[in-house]
């Protein structure tokens, strides 16, 4: 039973909400790794105002989102407990957050994991949390978008400046530089309608999130427009089931990684989760055998 791929399989990560009531994050990492999954990924954020309303599905929010712990702390204690696991934010809400203390937590975690680092970007959904921050949801992708050029640029000139509408600065000194060369893998999320341009103009793999046999056509349009652009752009697919059907049809899609997000609850919650996505990827993989 492993999720860690052989060469153009899919391989298939976890994520979870942490909380101060979760199993902790070392533990967790352990896990993972021993039943095979490549990846473990975290969502953020910073906190919940009370006026947020319903979550951008129409349900109420949950303790998961105003008690989730900080991503890359926890990520740091993952990667701590673990030897080959990757370790990423599903997603990191750059546009609440300075770009220079980003760019170095997050090559700070890539060198301390040895190189083990997804960094998941997403521009937020929670207009009044943005606004705590200082963002004007309705400018949010075009900050996205500089903070994470400048990231970019912090992780990999050893001087770097960056002079846009948002995000401005001279030329500064920062190391450490991340491990993953040239950077880190830049994962942009976002099921909308113009997410592919983002994922063509800064990132390396889109990370749609509740993907089903619909994401298809989208899926094709990457690939048709990473072609014609001389690239080659991954997909991680989130909030993927325990399916291996599921798994066949991700991989036949031109899909490269599966996310599936396990309940948040006490360990013995969360490891039957696990055990049982294991066994769909092990029914996955010696179904294609």
């Amino acid at each position: 039973m492993t999720g860690v791929r052989a060469d153009g399989e899919l391989v298939v990560g976890l994520g979870i909400s942490l909380t101060a009531e979760s199993p902790d994050p070392v533990r967790l990492g352990r896990m993972a790794e021993e039943r095979g999954f490549e990846s473990f990924l975290l969502p953020e954020h910073t906190h919940i105002p009370l006026d947020s309303g319903n979550g951008p599905d129409g349900r109420p929010l949950t303790p998961e989102h105003s008690g989730s712990l900080d991503p890359f702390v926890a990520l740091a204690a993952m990667a701590a407990g673990t030897e080959r696991l990757l370790v990423g934010t599903g997603i990191c809400l750059v546009t609440q957050r300075d770009p220079i203390v980003t760019a170095k937590e997050t090559a700070t975690l890539d060198h301390v994991s040895g190189g083990r680092f997804l960094f998941g970007v997403g521009a937020g959904w929670n207009r009044a949390e943005l606004r705590n921050h200082g963002t004007d949801p309705a400018t949010r992708f075009a900050v996205m978008r500089e903070r994470v050029e400048a990231i970019t640029r912090i992780w990999t000139e050893d001087e770097a400046s960056y002079h846009g509408e948002h995000v401005s600065f001279d030329a500064l000194w920062s190391w450490p530089k991340p491990v993953r060369k040239p950077h880190p893998p830049i994962l942009v999320g976002g099921n909308g309608p113009t997410v592919i341009d983002r994922v063509l103009a800064y990132g390396d793999e889109w990370m749609p999130m509740g993907v089903d046999e619909s994401f298809g056509p989208r899926f094709e349009e990457l690939h048709r427009r990473a072609a014609e652009a001389g690239r080659t752009v991954g997909i991680t697919a989130g909030g993927i089931g325990a399916d291996p059907r599921r798994f066949d049809w991700l991989a036949r899609a031109g899909v490269h990684r599966a996310l599936h997000w396990l309940p948040n609850g006490p360990t013995d919650v969360v490891e039957r989760a696990m055990d049982a996505c294991a066994d769909a990827v092990g029914t996955y993989r010696r179904a294609g055998s």
